[in-house]
């Protein structure tokens, strides 16, 4: 069992009390002690971050950039271990745990880059005896809040843009998966970052996250999870006029064109559907097909389907490991439940997996619905379960129309051979990211953040160090 203590100026220690952390593909077995963090621990964590910050904004981004340079080589040495704490507290698939680790450490590598480029401007004036310079400095320190399905990718969006830009950071792990999240900060902080510039507290929300978020010596706040905690959070924040960066619900849609290349839309909507349980804010949530490829892309969907393999995620074998929490799969039931009384059809899944080996976890099978409508839970509401739910329409102006029918707007899916087409959809769909025939709308190099109720600011990208700088006019008058 492991034991996850706190990380607070340098010192790794202990919390006046702990509690466990549970396989939800076993829940008899424990994976961790973990410290349970206060709002006294939190505080301590603040001050040490505050008092760091004065020193770290100063240092050389060329220094900055070999620790993180070295922060991903350690995290790179350390991946076997820290994707197996993953899968076990979080039930993916080690397969994807690895990919998660990995993209994690090319994260880091990609913000020590950009930490050496960090531009400012030499500015016209309107006197020739006057100089102007806008330069770029951090914001100050910047709390970290970080959810439970991608706590390590989700870690490094925030922690390399904040530690690049010169803030020092407090990381709050989610409570119910902090274990991968903590041992990553490890690996980070071993790269040789001075003592208060990463801090660690594991606790609940009510107190971690709330000194977070009311502390005024916390400059800035990143956020991923549900919309109405971000909510929250953007209430509290601006009573300081704090920095928020908030990643928030999904609901994406996916429109398959009747001149779709279902080769590509079949196993794309599948894997970006059912992939790690459909618990991922850019899950394709709703399928609107073109009725002249309906038919095709439903047989296409139920075979594939049908030859996903559920178990834990440590073997190596699994496509599918169970759901986070017993509320996740009862929430799953739910909206199942309201689409078969409202006239869906089920083609496949929609209960749990028998057999042995699924007693003891969140297990649910892969669901595939037909007939749905906007009467339905499932198309409004983020399911966040495996569920594939698809409405067969007349035209894209219909298609388009209901995909946009939602107050969310993270991603959205296009099948279709037309670029012209393609363009044209990218362009109506209300969503921060657009893919086109791939699964997923993440690229490092480009923003990822979401439209409407889905978030405000950034991540990934150059664009992500704007939530951690602020712009400095200098005005100079020449003698």
């Amino acid at each position: 069992m492991k034991a996850v203590q706190m990380l607070i100026d340098g010192d790794w220690r202990s919390a006046e009390s702990t509690y466990y952390v549970f396989n939800p593909a076993n829940i008899d077995e424990v994976v961790a002690e973990v410290a349970l963090g206060t709002r006294r621990d939190a505080q301590e964590a603040i001050e040490a971050a505050y008092r760091a910050f004065a020193s770290w904004a100063r240092t050389s981004p060329f220094e900055r950039a070999e620790l993180l340079k070295k922060a991903a080589t350690i995290v790179m040495e350390r991946i076997e271990e820290i994707a197996r704490l993953l899968t076990l507290e979080n039930g993916k698939p080690l397969k994807d745990s690895r990919k998660e680790i990995g993209f994690a450490a090319r994260v880091l590598q990609y913000y020590a880059e950009e930490a050496t480029r960090i531009f400012g401007e030499w500015v016209p004036t309107i006197s020739p005896s006057i100089r102007s310079i806008v330069i770029r400095q951090p914001v100050g320190v910047a709390g970290l809040i970080v959810p439970w399905n991608f706590p390590v990718d989700l870690l490094a969006w925030k922690l390399g843009p904040a530690l690049a830009a010169g803030c020092t950071v407090v990381i709050k792990p989610s409570s119910e998966a902090p274990v991968a999240a903590t041992e990553f900060a490890r690996a980070v902080n071993d790269a040789g970052f001075p003592p208060g510039v990463i801090n660690v507290v594991p606790g609940r929300a009510s107190e971690v996250g709330t000194e977070l978020v009311e502390n005024p010596k916390v400059a800035k706040l990143a956020f991923t999870g549900e919309t109405e905690t971000g909510k929250h959070i953007l209430e509290k924040a601006a009573r300081h006029l704090k920095r928020v960066s908030l990643e928030l619900g999904g609901n994406a849609p996916a429109i398959v064109c009747d001149d779709a290349p279902l080769e590509v839309a079949i196993p794309g909507c599948v894997r970006r559907a059912f992939s790690h349980m459909g618990q991922i804010c850019i899950s394709i949530n709703r399928v609107y097909v073109l009725e002249g490829v309906a038919d095709a892309f439903i047989k296409g969907v139920l075979e594939a389907t049908a030859k996903i393999k559920i178990g834990n995620g440590l073997n190596p074998e699994t496509d599918l490991g169970p759901m986070f929490r017993e509320e996740l799969r009862q929430r799953t039931k739910e909206h199942i439940k309201d689409a078969l009384e409202k006239g869906a059809r089920l083609l496949y899944g929609g209960r749990e997996p028998e057999g042995e080996e699924y007693k003891k976890g969140f297990f649910f099978t892969p669901t595939v619905l037909v007939d749905v409508d906007h009467r339905m839970r499932i198309m409004r509401e983020e399911t966040f379960g495996p569920v594939m739910p698809i409405m067969v329409v007349r035209s894209l102006e219909e298609a388009v129309s209901l995909a946009n029918d939602t107050r969310y707007g993270l991603a959205a899916y296009v099948f279709t051979k037309d670029l012209s087409r393609a363009i044209d959809l990218t362009e109506r769909l209300e969503a921060g990211g657009v893919a086109v025939n791939v699964n997923d709308v993440t690229e490092l190099q480009a923003p990822f953040g979401g439209w409407k109720q889905s978030g405000i600011g950034r991540e990934l990208s150059r664009h992500a160090l704007d939530g951690y700088l602020e712009y400095k006019h200098i005005r100079i008058g020449l003698a």
